[in-house]
């Protein structure tokens, strides 16, 4: 009878939050977009990669910035997770913009040496791009620290119903951090374009031993929250990755 109890109250609880989110999204207005490209690479030419961008690339998106074309980059390097060895990401407010960016950049970086970009291409010859929307968070308007813990999420149908956690609940946690100064920024982000991910959640620190404090912080105050449960049934595949920010401009 108690569970019962507890399933029903949780429902009503959910409901309400979910009901919350949608209210508070038609009335956001900045949106945030994010273009993300993750790279496959040669292990042992990778470096080279980096190199090449930052010659190559790294001014191209510093102009995209100040012109207004993008509003943030930020190039990562793997440290820790899967598959993906590098991830590039730029910002805009709209998808159309975003669309717009790739386009002129992609044609500015291979105007300008496109020998070299062929090169960081047979380095990097695999990638997934996804387009995201920030739901929640400060991504891409704030700073970034100079490590990143993203985790990549898999969820059912009740996806906006863990959105609505995110926002209502594992917010003020996050906000909690960044006031602290454990974080430098955090952003909850939703699937557009792309593969089989559907939600990411993103959090940077200063250093990789300060993110991992953060995170078990972040883990401590939400193990006795039974939300946090709900959401770990709706979303209950995920692939953990931890970057190094090797770039970024805004």
């Amino acid at each position: 009878m108690h569970k019962i109890l507890k399933g029903a109250a949780l429902l009503q609880v959910c409901l309400f939050l979910t009901v919350t989110a949608t209210a508070q999204a038609a009335d956001h207005t900045d949106e945030v977009y994010v273009y993300g490209t993750y790279s496959v690479c040669d292990l042992t030419q990778q470096e080279r990669v980096d190199e090449i961008f930052e010659k190559l690339d790294k001014p191209i998106y510093d102009a995209a910035v100040a012109d207004g074309t993008i509003s943030s980059y930020s190039y990562y390097a793997h440290h820790t997770g899967g598959k993906w060895r590098r991830g590039m990401f730029f910002v805009a407010g709209s998808i159309d913009a975003l669309l717009d960016a790739q386009e002129k950049i992609g044609g500015q970086i291979d105007a300008k040496n496109e020998k070299m970009s062929t090169e960081a291409s047979k380095i990097c010859n695999k990638h997934d791009d996804y387009i995201w929307r920030q739901v929640a968070g400060n991504v891409g308007t704030s700073e970034p620290g100079k490590a990143v813990f993203s985790a990549y999420y898999v969820c059912d149908s009740r996806e906006v119903q863990a959105d609505a956690l995110v926002t209502q609940v594992f917010a003020p946690e996050y906000d909690k951090l960044i006031a602290d100064g454990d974080l430098t920024s955090w952003g909850y982000l939703e699937h557009i374009v792309g593969g089989h991910i559907r939600r990411v959640a993103t959090m940077t620190s200063t250093d990789m031993k300060s993110l991992m404090a953060a995170r078990s912080k972040l883990t401590a105050a939400l193990i006795d929250n039974p939300l946090g449960e709900t959401f770990t049934e709706i979303c209950d595949a995920h692939d953990d990755y931890m970057w190094e920010v090797k770039a970024n401009g805004m």
